[in-house]
């Protein structure tokens, strides 16, 4: 949906956001296989993993958050409701992990669209007031929406989220943050499980998409087209 790149980049919400363009058994959804926390393969992080578990417990909460409204909004897309219920466990998951390593946790308001972090509150609440501006056009635009998030999620977690490298905190590259950069095999599991959880919950998406465009029509909005493609098909 090239209204939604073009919208996101008029309105300045962060690089990240500028650069990017059915319902299932909902409770498999974003499920965690194993335990994420194992303090015997666990050490030390350095800044820049602090950093990016800040900004990815904030992102998980943008995605409840989102999610939430929109269950709310269209109550008959149980898409939205199965898997806000799985960002909320996603959520959980990496505040335990700030907890684990004595990191602060940025949230300290758990009410919808409130966003705490000094890092990176005012991000993600501009960023959940647009993504929900627009997904208040329409059921199909909300749906766009939520394939945006989840394309955006898993180039955060992969890679150094845009939006660190725009702040003066001496992250500049992408290869800086992220499940590329760690070597702390306790955090990469973790990550791993948000990765899974993401992939799921764009197929469930891109499912209730293609029942209105057509199958096989969905255009990749912030990954490439042959990574989307590939998830599509797992």
């Amino acid at each position: 949906m090239k209204l939604l790149t073009a919208l996101l980049i008029s309105l300045g919400i962060a690089t990240s956001l500028a650069t990017a363009t059915t319902q299932a058994a909902g409770k498999q959804w974003g499920k965690f296989s194993g335990n994420v926390i194992d303090s015997e393969s666990s050490q030390s992080v350095d800044y820049n993993e602090e950093l990016h578990l800040v900004f990815m417990r904030g992102e998980e909460k943008l995605a409840r958050d989102v999610y939430t409204t929109f269950s709310m909004m269209y109550p008959r897309a149980r898409v939205f409701g199965n898997i806000d219920d799985a960002e909320q466990t996603h959520m959980d998951a990496v505040r335990d992990k700030l907890a684990q390593y004595d990191i602060t946790d940025p949230n300290t308001n758990d009410n919808i669209g409130v966003f705490t972090g000094k890092e990176f509150g005012k991000y993600f609440r501009k960023t959940y007031l647009l993504l929900v501006e627009m997904g208040e056009l329409s059921q199909l635009d909300a749906l766009y929406v939520g394939a945006y998030i989840e394309e955006l999620d898993i180039r955060d977690i992969d890679l150094c989220p845009d939006e660190i490298i725009s702040q003066d905190n001496g992250v500049d590259s992408a290869d800086d943050c992220g499940r590329a950069y760690t070597d702390n095999p306790d955090i990469k599991r973790l990550l791993n499980a948000l990765l899974k959880g993401s992939e799921s919950h764009l197929r469930a998406y891109v499912r209730n998409i293609e029942r209105h465009i057509g199958a096989g029509s969905y255009e990749a909005q912030v990954l490439e087209q042959a990574e989307v493609d590939t998830i599509l098909r797992r």
